[in-house]
């Protein structure tokens, strides 16, 4: 048994098991020591790559399939001189976007063994976040944004691409607009990810919140709750990847990378509405579906948030693309957060009253 599959066999193992013990932190320490970065090459850098794709985009937004692949050639420069243009196939993904959004997000797919040049060495399948639709350019950029938020956060994050594309479409056109040219973004495959931290996937509809790190679940809640994101569940996994690892003090309890943030109050899509048994009226009102702890294990996750204050709003505020209306409302979303940090320490309260109401969810 490989050191990948006996750790998958436990967590999974625990599904019929007793989890009343695993929900304390006597076997955890803060701030979780996070494994070795493993660079990869399409995301290594925070740089736009430029591309363009030219298929029949005509079809693709008729069909929208998530299961017919279509014939596309992606080209790009690697070089000022240099152009490599290679055959790859493309099909719609999504659950909402696919059917909502006039461009639905693409999945890219390439040939295991005949990769692009460095910058998709060892890519098979690639999941691309497009433009939903016209007006939507600032909500891309700030789903990127709380990527790149998470980031700052930990390793055990999906990295992402900001991408600069070339639609070119080899379909029928009415008015003959074959270019069209949109920012989109990438996000890092689960198995890059996997392979990044020292992990291996976890693929399971029965999860708890009890049969991951106390830490990591920590983080990722209170992470979702600065940026108003109730859209995620640990149980059935939905909006968030399960891992496990053989190396950490605890290769039981598994580790969980949250994706998919256009639902959140930071993004503030048009089309976000809170789901109906929350309570609220709009997913700017921020609610926390993380588990009960003591208020010192609250105050010191809380620490981790204040330690990379700074951070967090430099990433904001040093990206160039955001229109500076989206600017100021990101910033001003995230100090409605920090206001919460004062001398009652509010946000302990806030968190210990939400676990309480919203105990039975995730």
């Amino acid at each position: 048994m490989n050191r990948f599959t006996l750790p998958v066999f436990i967590l999974l193992l625990l599904i019929n098991t007793s989890l009343s013990a695993q929900s304390s932190y006597a076997d955890t320490t803060y701030p979780v020591t996070d494994t070795l970065p493993r660079s990869l090459l399409l995301f290594e850098n925070d740089s736009i790559l430029d591309i363009s794709i030219r298929f029949d985009i005509t079809q693709y937004k008729r069909k929208r399939s998530d299961e017919e692949y279509l014939d596309a050639i992606l080209t790009y420069k690697p070089g000022e001189n240099d152009s490599v243009s290679k055959n790859i196939r493309v099909r719609a993904r999504g659950e909402f976007r696919r059917n909502y959004c006039d461009f639905p997000p693409l999945m890219l797919n390439f040939r295991v063994k005949d990769t692009i040049g460095k910058e998709f060495s060892r890519i098979n399948k690639l999941k691309m976040v497009t433009i939903c639709r016209k007006g939507h350019e600032d909500y891309l950029l700030r789903e990127y944004l709380v990527y790149k938020l998470y980031n700052v956060l930990t390793d055990n994050s999906y990295k992402v691409k900001l991408l600069r594309i070339d639609y070119i479409n080899t379909g029928k056109t009415r008015r003959n607009k074959n270019l069209i040219r949109e920012f989109a973004f990438a996000i890092e495959p689960v198995e890059h990810l996997a392979e990044r931290t020292g992990t291996v996937e976890v693929k399971s509809d029965n999860l708890s919140r009890r049969m991951i790190k106390p830490s990591m679940l920590d983080r990722m809640a209170i992470f979702n709750y600065m940026i108003g994101n109730a859209d995620w569940s640990v149980g059935g996994q939905h909006n968030v990847t399960v891992l496990s690892d053989s190396w950490s003090e605890r290769p039981d309890l598994g580790v969980v990378v949250p994706y998919d943030f256009d639902y959140s109050g930071l993004v503030n899509t048009s089309y976000a509405v809170p789901g109906e048994n929350l309570g609220i009226k709009s997913v700017r009102e921020r609610v926390y579906l993380g588990l009960c702890r003591e208020r010192e294990v609250f105050e010191v996750v809380l620490r981790e948030f204040t330690d990379k204050k700074d951070e967090f709003y430099m990433v904001i505020n040093e990206f160039p693309w955001l229109k500076e209306k989206s600017n100021r409302d990101m910033i001003k979303y995230l100090d409605s957060f920090y206001e919460q940090f004062d001398k009652r320490n509010f946000i302990v309260n806030t968190l210990l009253y939400d676990c309480r109401r919203y105990g039975s969810n995730n």
